[in-house]
C-alpha cells in the first residue's frame, strides 16, 4: 500500500467519519446540539472598529444550523471569526484581481459560512472553497442561494485531491492552488497524525501562501489542561447549555476527539517539517490558532492585518503573536497594537 493509500485509509477509519458522524449528522440538521439561546458577539471587544462589526453582521445573515452550536462552544470564537474575516478580506484585496482572484480554502467549517462571507465581501476579487462530508452541511450552504464566488465540496478533507480540482467544472479555478488555507479544527476529528494531514493539505497551497490551523491542543500538565476545560464549560458554554448537555458532549464526543490532539510543541514539529515560519495568533483556554508559511514577507503582511485578539484576559495563557517557527520579525505587532481587552 502506498503512503498516500495508507493516509486515505487512515482518514477513512477516523472518528469523524464514525464513531462522530450521528453527533455530526444531527448538529448539522438542527436535530440536536442547539444551545438555548443565539451566540452574539460582545461588540465592546470590537473597540469600535467598523469592519470586524460589518463582517460579523454579514457572517450572521448566512449562519447554517451548525453555527450556532459551533459559537456557542468556544469562547469568544466568534469574535475571532471577525478578526480573522477582516484579516484575511484585507490580505486578499492586497493581493487578488478582478483578471486573477486570491483564493481561498477553508476546511472544517461546517455549512461554509465563513468562506462564504468573504467572497461575498470580495465581490470577485477572491474566491472561496468550502468542505465537509455532510449533506446537511451542504443543504444549508445553498440554502442561500449559489453564490458567485464561492464553491462548496461534498466531502472530508482527504477526498479532496488535486486531480479532482483539476477536472472538475466547478473546482479547476482553485487548480494554481490557494494564497490562505484555513484548516478549522478538522484534524482533531481524525487522528493525531498532524505531519501527514499538513503534507496533504499543504499540496493544495501555492508555495507562497499561508495555512492557518485552528485547533484545540492536548497540554503536558493534565491539571492545566482540566483547569482550561472546566473554565471553557462552566465560565462560558454553561450560557448557552445546561449541565447536563455539556456533560453527555463531554462523554460522547469530547473524550474521543481528546485522543487526536496534540500539545503545541508537538505542533511545532509537526509545522517545521512543511513551513520555515509560525506564529501563534490567538489563543483561547486550550484552543489556539497557529499561522504559518514558507514566505516571511507574506506571513508578516497577513499578521500584521490582524488586529489584536478580541477575547478577555482571563482567557488567555500565552502572548501573541508568538512565534513558533524562525521569528520573521523579531518585534512584530498585530494592527493597532495597544488596544485593552476588556
Amino acid at each position: 500500500m502506498s503512503s498516500n493509500q495508507s493516509f486515505t485509509s487512515e482518514c477513512d477509519r477516523a472518528p469523524r467519519l464514525n464513531e462522530m458522524a450521528d453527533f455530526f449528522s444531527t448538529t448539522a440538521a438542527g436535530r440536536s446540539g442547539v444551545p438555548l439561546k443565539m451566540p452574539d458577539v460582545d461588540r465592546r471587544l470590537f473597540e469600535g472598529d467598523p469592519a470586524l462589526a460589518e463582517f460579523i453582521d454579514a457572517h450572521r445573515l448566512l449562519w447554517g444550523n451548525f453555527d450556532p452550536h459551533y459559537f456557542s462552544s468556544i469562547p469568544y470564537r466568534l469574535e475571532e471569526e471577525a478578526r480573522l474575516g477582516d484579516a484575511m478580506f484585507r490580505y486578499g484585496m492586497a493581493t487578488g484581481r478582478a483578471d486573477r482572484p486570491a483564493t481561498f480554502y477553508v476546511l472544517g467549517s461546517a455549512e461554509g459560512t465563513f468562506a462564504r462571507t468573504l467572497a461575498q465581501a470580495g465581490q470577485g476579487c477572491f474566491r472561496t472553497l468550502s468542505c465537509s462530508p455532510n449533506k446537511e452541511n451542504e443543504e444549508s450552504f445553498y440554502s442561500h442561494g449559489a453564490p458567485a464566488f464561492a464553491e462548496f465540496f461534498l466531502g472530508p478533507f482527504h477526498h479532496l485531491t488535486n486531480e479532482l480540482i483539476r477536472t472538475s467544472d466547478r473546482l479547476r479555478h482553485f487548480s494554481e492552488g490557494f494564497d490562505i488555507i484555513l484548516e478549522d479544527t478538522t484534524f482533531q476529528m481524525y487522528s493525531p497524525n498532524r505531519p501527514a494531514q499538513i503534507e496533504f493539505v499543504r499540496g493544495h497551497l501555492k508555495d507562497e501562501g499561508i495555512m492557518i490551523f485552528v485547533e484545540k491542543f492536548s497540554h503536558d500538565d493534565a491539571n492545566e489542561y482540566s483547569a482550561r476545560e472546566l473554565q471553557k464549560d462552566y465560565g462560558y458554554k454553561s450560557r448557552f447549555f445546561t449541565n447536563q448537555t455539556i456533560e453527555r458532549k463531554n462523554s460522547e464526543v469530547l473524550s474521543i476527539m481528546n485522543k487526536n490532539e496534540i500539545t503545541i510543541s508537538e505542533m511545532a514539529d509537526a509545522v517545521d517539517q512543511h513551513f520555515r515560519h509560525a506564529y501563534i495568533t490567538w489563543n483561547s483556554g486550550n484552543f489556539y490558532t497557529v499561522t504559518a508559511s514558507n514566505s516571511a514577507e507574506n506571513l508578516s503582511r497577513y499578521i500584521c492585518s490582524m488586529v489584536p485578539p478580541c477575547i478577555p484576559n482571563e482567557y488567555v495563557y500565552t502572548g501573541t503573536p508568538q512565534s513558533l517557527l524562525n521569528p520573521v520579525i523579531p518585534d512584530l505587532q498585530f494592527r493597532g497594537y495597544g488596544r485593552n481587552p476588556v
